[in-house]
């Protein structure tokens, strides 16, 4: 079993992939349709966007199973596949993988609010636990609790993946700039009160990810930095705020402008650096050039 601490003891940075709905996207996922799905109708499409990023040279890849939880699946009357979709997920992306790259099992939220009592604790924890399990089972190195904002669910889903598995267990959050130019989840939670928390509920790595972009994650960094000098912290951020031309989105942060913002990450604390919404086999090629072959 490879560890992420153990590797980045003897590596300065380590560089994760990009985007997986915006290449999906590329490939014709449409809105309102289910990604993870794909692991069993498209294998081949899920397995070219996660050897995208390894031909980029990334270190870590993901897994098409963001929205795999069953509370999520039951959206799409998908929730009792959910074992087998998340399991497809991880074998695709060990493939792709080999054995020299990370692979990271991804879990986000629910969608649900656990504190509003809108579904038991327990159903959440269940549902995380199941989806750990069966990202375990197809391969991965870790389990990657991404895009969380509320820590009362973020903290179940670390539970749910220690008590699941002995992997290491990564967890970040998402934060935007507020009026005040501080930075806040939707729920309100600081990048500071994070870091505390995450450590205290168990997660081996924090971060963040998704966001307005590279350059406003430097100000997370230095944020969770003041409180927390130790423990590893994985950035993925999006390619800057995405804009509408013809009906589409469009992120405007070029791989040039992305890794050189990127440096200035490592440089400001960050150990491993990738990319969310927006960013492609491009834009991790030119972090790659960047952080380890300049």
């Amino acid at each position: 079993m490879k560890s992420l601490i153990e590797a980045l003891r003897s590596r300065r940075v380590l560089v994760s992939d990009g985007a997986w709905g915006t290449m999906l996207q590329e490939r014709g996922l449409q809105h309102g349709e289910c990604p993870e799905l794909w692991n069993v109708t498209r294998r081949g499409d899920v397995f070219a966007v996660a050897k995208g990023y390894v031909d980029a040279g990334a270190d870590i890849i993901l897994t098409n199973s963001f929205g795999a939880s069953p509370i999520r699946l039951a959206h799409f009357d998908l929730e009792d596949r959910a074992a087998e979709l998340n399991k497809a997920a991880a074998a695709i992306s060990r493939e792709a993988a080999g054995d020299d790259v990370f692979v990271l099992g991804s879990v986000g939220p629910t969608g649900v609010v656990p504190m509003k009592g809108h579904v038991k604790d327990a159903d959440v924890f269940n549902g995380f636990r199941l989806q750990a399990t069966a990202l375990k089972q197809g391969g991965v190195d870790a389990i990657l609790i991404e895009t969380m904002s509320a820590i009362d669910e973020a903290e179940i889903a670390i539970r749910a993946a220690r008590d699941a598995t002995e992997l290491e267990v990564i967890c970040t959050f998402t934060f935007d700039r507020t009026a005040t130019g501080d930075y806040r989840t939707m729920t309100g939670v600081s990048p500071a009160e994070m870091a505390k928390a995450l450590k205290g509920a168990g997660a081996s790595i924090i971060g963040a990810n998704c966001g307005n972009g590279f350059g406003q994650m430097i100000d997370v960094v230095r944020d969770i930095r003041k409180v927390d000098s130790a423990t590893p912290l994985l950035v993925q951020a999006n390619a800057g705020l995405p804009v509408v031309e013809n009906g589409k989105l469009v992120y405007n942060e070029t791989p040039e402008m992305v890794a050189l913002k990127a440096r200035t990450l490592m440089e400001c604390g960050a150990n491993i650096i990738g990319g969310c919404c927006g960013t492609t086999p491009s834009h991790i090629r030119a972090i790659v050039k960047e952080l380890k072959m300049s």
